[in-house]
């Protein structure tokens, strides 16, 4: 684990992560990298026609993301400033892998390969997932005009797509603590105990981190 801690919150869509992110930068005061979404001019598109709008959309998000890191490695973790993110660049691949066609993620994937093989390796990933029922009630709760349009089955197909993922990282990133929360189980927005839940085991783990390196 890099003395330097880079923390990353990952999981589907609503299920948290800005929130947690948040949460976590306030408590130990460490800078906040969030993901642009609302910028996308493609995002509308693609909720509308996944089919037409999809390589665009998930071309602009990898632009954007690498440009992101590429500033977090130059200003932040090269000066030994840490920063936790609300996504990790593995994101790119689950969802472009679940909406591109074959020849279309192909060029893709390397695009992506070329872009991250340099970029910053977060030490910590803290992994959010939870029901179907609960991540399409939080999507509601905070309103965004192009969620309003995703499809149930979409955002379940693309939970199983995450747990995947998620399950490959571990087994090839061993040496990365990964720490699962259930949204199910707990509501870290509304409930002060289960975000203190959360912040012990990440210090403990940031703490155990430290003594290794």
């Amino acid at each position: 684990m890099g003395s330097v801690p880079f923390i990353t919150v990952e999981g589907p869509i609503g299920v948290g992560k800005t929130s947690l992110a948040k949460a976590i930068s306030d408590h130990f005061n460490y800078h906040l990298l969030k993901e642009i979404v609302d910028e996308n001019p493609f995002l509308d598109k693609f909720y509308d026609n996944i089919d037409e709008w999809s390589f665009q959309t998930e071309m602009f998000f990898l632009c954007n993301r690498y440009k992101q890191l590429e500033d977090i490695e130059t200003h932040f973790i090269s000066q030994d400033k840490p920063v936790v993110a609300d996504y990790h660049i593995l994101k790119n691949l689950i969802f472009a892998e679940r909406t591109l066609k074959n020849k279309q993620f192909d060029k893709y994937l390397n695009i992506y390969q070329i872009l991250t093989e340099d970029m910053p390796v977060p030490n910590v990933v803290i992994y959010l997932n939870a029901s179907l029922d609960t991540l399409l009630q939080r999507i509601a709760m905070r309103g965004r005009d192009f969620e309003k349009k995703i499809s149930p089955l979409y955002l379940e197909q693309l939970s199983m797509d995450y747990e995947r993922h998620m399950q490959q990282f571990e087994s090839k990133y061993s040496n990365i603590p990964v720490l699962r929360f259930n949204g199910d189980e707990m509501d870290f927005v509304k409930n002060q105990d289960d975000l203190a839940s959360i912040i012990d085991i990440l210090d403990q783990t940031l703490k155990k981190g430290a003594t290794l390196t």
